[in-house]
């Protein structure tokens, strides 16, 4: 009986140990980031291999929450971005894989962050741009709770899909990041790029998205922001003509307005912003990036 029993113990165990390394949860084979070097402003891509079927993919970065979206293979993917304010250094991305039976798996990336070097500019435009009467800093600070508004706007899923496209065909002529002087005051950071475009150039949308807002605004002019989904926008300024409103949905390549030279400028262009959880990026970046296509969100 004794033998009997230290049979059934050892089966018993055996089949336990089985059991547990059946169920081991998924292992992370392969994490990657583009571009290969980050730089403080920059947009990237973070990519990572899991084996196994898990039910989401989140992950701390620099303060910010990342929700990781499923490709092709196995590899979940997270469009996201370095503040303008980083130092260079070390930052942690710290990956949580939630398995379909409820335990996580958790792994530490490190990922290094060097200086970018920005330039300096100095810039004239009318007055009433660097020194506002008390009627216009009414109106500025009524704007702030509008645009307040459309960058709460969230969508909890990527409505882009593939490249970002650039919303003209035609060079950058001011870049992001520029220190800028207006008519020797005013000193604040170009948070965008500024594309050569003569007015009633048509500006298309540089991916798939939500119109969240599209009205005329005191510095930025006649204006347009798009929401792709999980905290990242892009804004078109200084328009001359509206082809979208606020709710419409919109393709890739889309025309959404005409370029023109309203709102604070020295003369006609197109000025694309891009905005990540509240941090502009240099859109450049962004556009330079190698990005995959993501099954459309279901309904």
């Amino acid at each position: 009986m004794r033998m009997r029993h230290r049979s059934f113990a050892i089966l018993f165990l055996l089949a336990a140990s089985l059991a547990v390394i059946a169920a081991e949860p998924a292992a992370i084979s392969n994490f990657s980031y583009q571009p290969q070097i980050l730089v403080n402003g920059s947009a990237c891509l973070f990519a990572v291999t899991l084996k196994g079927t898990p039910q989401k993919v989140t992950a701390q970065w620099m303060g910010h929450d990342l929700a990781f979206s499923p490709g092709s293979g196995g590899t979940w993917y997270a469009l996201a971005g370095v503040p303008i304010e980083s130092k260079a250094g070390n930052y942690d991305l710290a990956l949580d894989a939630t398995m379909r039976d409820g335990r996580v798996l958790h792994q530490v990336h490190p990922v290094t962050v060097r200086a970018a070097k920005y330039k300096t500019s100095r810039l004239t435009v009318p007055q009433k741009y660097v020194s506002p009467d008390p009627e216009t800093l009414k109106r500025i600070e009524a704007e702030k709770e509008i645009k307040a508004t459309a960058f709460a706007h969230l969508i909890t899923v990527p409505e882009w899909s593939g490249n970002f496209v650039a919303p003209v065909p035609s060079e950058i002529s001011e870049t992001f990041g520029t220190s800028r002087t207006f008519n020797g005051k005013l000193a604040s950071v170009h948070r965008g790029d500024d594309f050569r475009a003569p007015t009633g150039t048509p500006v298309h949308a540089s991916n798939a998205g939500e119109v969240v807002l599209a009205r005329e605004l005191f510095y930025e002019g006649n204006c347009v922001v798009i929401d792709h989904g999980l905290g990242f926008m892009t804004m078109y300024m200084h328009l001359s003509k509206f082809d979208v409103q606020e709710g419409d949905k919109v393709d890739k390549g889309q025309t959404i307005a005409l370029s023109g030279g309203t709102g604070r400028v020295t003369g006609p262009h197109l000025h694309m912003s891009v905005r990540w959880s509240g941090e502009y990026l240099d859109p450049a970046k962004l556009l330079a990036l190698k990005l995959p296509s993501l099954s459309p969100p279901q309904p």
